[in-house]
């Protein structure tokens, strides 16, 4: 129980976090960021954030993948805990594109748990979230 105390602890504050930078800012008239946010942690217990670029043209970035991009600049490791954030305050899950990136980085993504709610408390490993993947096939 104390463990399952601390880890939604952690997961709450990691919601706090996306929530922060979730907000929606237009930074042209074919660009802006926000509405989506993401927080993680990674095994050194280092905390990334991201927002997601939206561009007229469809080629922005997701808030995940912004926050683990950051995350891979600054040095290599895994990824522990992941949550995104809806700038309404709901709790979504990663979209495919993420989904496959994340799966790519191999080792670094293996335990990663990523919030499904707060409450009640529940959280997914990344391959509940894609349970047959296309490089599973070609082993």
């Amino acid at each position: 129980m104390e463990n399952e105390k601390s880890e939604l602890e952690v997961f709450n504050n990691l919601y706090q976090e996306a929530l922060k930078v979730s907000k929606t800012v237009d930074i042209s008239k074919d660009a802006s960021i926000g509405s989506v946010g993401a927080a993680l942690l990674n095994s050194k217990n280092h905390l990334y954030v991201g927002k997601n670029l939206d561009l007229a043209c469809a080629l922005g970035m997701c808030a995940e993948r912004n926050a683990i991009s950051t995350m891979l600049s600054h040095e290599v490791c895994n990824i522990d805990k992941l949550v995104c954030v809806h700038e309404d305050g709901r709790i979504i899950s990663p979209c495919g594109a993420c989904i496959e990136f994340m799966l790519q980085l191999g080792k670094l993504t293996e335990e990663l748990k990523i919030l499904v709610s707060l409450s009640p408390f529940k959280t997914v490993s990344l391959k509940e979230l894609l349970t047959t993947w296309w490089r599973d096939e070609l082993k």
